[in-house]
């Protein structure tokens, strides 16, 4: 075997052996951090959308935004984001969806902000980062599932955002398929971005 075939074979076994070495890594990381609770003072609670049905709030918008309204009474931030577009409806976006629910439960209005045009997790943080930067906000309590906040986190740091994370509370455990499904998506789509490319 010449020395060329030999280097082949080499990177034959160490690429996929680091790749899935970082893989289990992350997978690690995104399981841990989805029952982490950073609840802590911040400038603003950022409320990552979700499906909403006719201007209702699906039940997992629905639990984000329970989780928000805790936060908020609790004082630990005193302005709310609401986040997401049309998702497939003209009538509603899910970040309008989510401001009503939140005023309709005794936020004052004056205290929501709306990012109601993205449709993707990249370009929600993109836009959520510009308005805190409006306002010069720089630390957030992130509210989503708990699987995609280690995505979420590390895209705001980059940025220049303290990010932290608030699970929504899961009254219905998801399947363990559904967990594991949802964990290599959120690895798949930070590995993406790490190397530029957004989801």
């Amino acid at each position: 075997m010449n020395r060329w075939h030999r280097y082949r074979a080499w990177l034959l076994l160490v690429v996929p052996a680091a790749f899935l070495a970082d893989f289990g890594y992350l997978a690690s990381r995104v399981w841990i951090e989805a029952g982490r609770n950073e609840a802590r003072p911040a400038a603003v609670i950022v409320v990552f959308g979700a499906a909403e049905y006719r201007g209702r709030p699906s039940p997992v918008l629905r639990g984000r935004l329970d989780r928000a309204l805790e936060l908020y009474r609790r004082g630990l931030a005193g302005i709310i984001i609401t986040t997401g577009g049309p998702g497939g409806d003209p009538d509603f976006t899910e970040a309008g969806v989510a401001r009503n629910y939140l005023v309709a439960h005794g936020v004052p209005p004056e205290s929501i902000l709306v990012e109601d045009e993205s449709a993707s997790t990249s370009q929600t943080i993109l836009d959520v980062v510009e308005i805190m930067s409006r306002h010069g906000m720089r630390t957030c309590l992130v509210v989503s599932d708990g699987y995609h906040l280690f995505r979420i986190k590390r895209h705001m740091r980059s940025k220049g955002i303290e990010a932290y994370g608030v699970p929504r509370e899961v009254r219905v455990v998801m399947p363990v398929g559904l967990r594991v499904w949802a964990t290599v998506k959120q690895v798949l789509g930070y590995m993406l971005w790490r190397i530029g490319v957004l989801l």
